[in-house]
């Protein structure tokens, strides 16, 4: 294999596909990139078993053939290399030769023939979303996925598929987020309704790698695998065997009191009360008054913060323990300029959205303060 191409093509491709490759691995291999060169192009693929990443980039072939790099050697390495670098990289025997301008670099190599490939089952449903569509119903839920939960299908974002409509969901059993959109393309699937849990990895590199420029992407789901691709890019990911648990039995309905907040004020009022909540369990004290929220922090050194700020209320005063980390995420979420809170008493889960974005919901449970 002898292959040249510019640093501009090779760094982005080395980028998108290097996320999956652990810093340890259980298997060597499972460190390199495989690199597969026909015709124009080489194509670069990288793998955890769980999740795989494949991408291409042009380059000018002098021989055809598969190899293996190390990936963050080789991806350090293109970084490196000052901007309209060209690299050339070529297999002497088990050595991967890079050289570019004076520098040169000798690489060790395993046998292509030893990497793992993860095949995908036959797709069951397969359905388009522009790419900013995705990744805006990712960036309002994967913040609540669980982290290492034992209920192992809480480690990522339920994706419930029905004709013309996509649901994310993510829990922690703390706090909730859902987004409910209408897919413009629809869906073709053996079946009207489908759930299925995209794990947390898979997620965050969906996230990663959706393109900023906004594009058609294609996702393929089978019995236990995921598929999405776009532009040069496709991840094959494995699912979370599980079941979900029934999410619409804690969102709670008939809120009897609703509050409206402006979300900038919101945020440094919490980021103030912040500063001396207990750094363990992060909890603060959110009082609903008639035209004013008030919120209280202490912490076990006996120290107390207290801040205030106008809102749009008119009913019982209330107070409230929420976690103050669960709400900014939220406001992060959030794209409105005002954040509307539906509640019902103090020991009952609270309702966050944007003003108006009904297909948002933010559950967020009370904590005992």
């Amino acid at each position: 294999m002898n292959i040249e191409l510019f640093r501009s093509a090779l760094l982005p491709a080395l980028s998108a596909v290097s996320g999956v490759v652990e810093r340890r691995q259980t298997l060597p291999i499972l460190g390199n990139l495989l690199l597969t060169v026909t015709g124009e192009q080489v194509a670069i693929r990288a793998t955890d078993l769980e999740l795989e990443v494949a991408t291409q980039a042009i380059a000018t072939v002098s021989e055809e053939g598969q190899a293996t790099v190390p990936a963050r050697k080789f991806l350090d390495i293109c970084r490196a290399l000052p901007d309209g670098a060209r690299i050339r990289l070529k297999i002497d025997g088990e050595r991967a030769l890079v050289t570019s301008g004076k520098s040169r670099f000798s690489l060790s190599t395993l046998p292509a023939d030893n990497f793992p490939s993860m095949d995908a089952d036959r797709a069951e449903i397969s359905l388009q979303c522009p790419s900013s569509l995705l990744k805006r119903m990712l960036d309002k839920t994967a913040f609540a996925m669980a982290q290492q939960d034992v209920r192992y299908y809480l480690n990522g974002v339920l994706l419930e598929l029905s004709v013309g409509r996509l649901t994310a969901v993510a829990t922690d059993g703390h706090r909730l987020a859902r987004v409910v959109a209408d897919i413009p393309t629809g869906v073709e699937a053996e079946e009207d309704h489908r759930q299925v849990v995209v794990p947390a990895k898979t997620v965050m590199e969906v996230k990663r790698l959706l393109p900023a420029q906004d594009e058609l992407v294609n996702i393929e789901l089978s019995t236990r695998t995921i598929r999405v691709a776009f532009g040069e890019t496709l991840i094959v990911s494995k699912l979370v065997d599980g079941k979900y648990p029934a999410y619409e039995r804690v969102i709670p309905a008939g809120l009897p009191r609703k509050a409206l907040l402006d979300k900038e004020a919101l945020r440094s009022s919490l980021q103030r009360a912040a500063i001396l909540c207990n750094e363990k369990y992060k909890g603060v004290r959110v009082g609903f008054t008639t035209g004013v929220l008030g919120l209280q922090a202490h912490n076990p050194e006996k120290e107390q913060a207290d801040d205030e700020i106008e809102i749009e209320y008119d009913g019982d005063s209330i107070v409230i323990g929420f976690n103050v980390a669960y709400i900014l995420d939220v406001i992060q979420a959030v794209e409105q300029s005002r954040v509307e809170v539906s509640f019902r008493d103090a020991d009952s889960s609270a309702i966050w959205r944007g003003e108006g974005s009904e297909n948002e919901t933010f559950v967020i449970m009370p904590m005992r303060l």
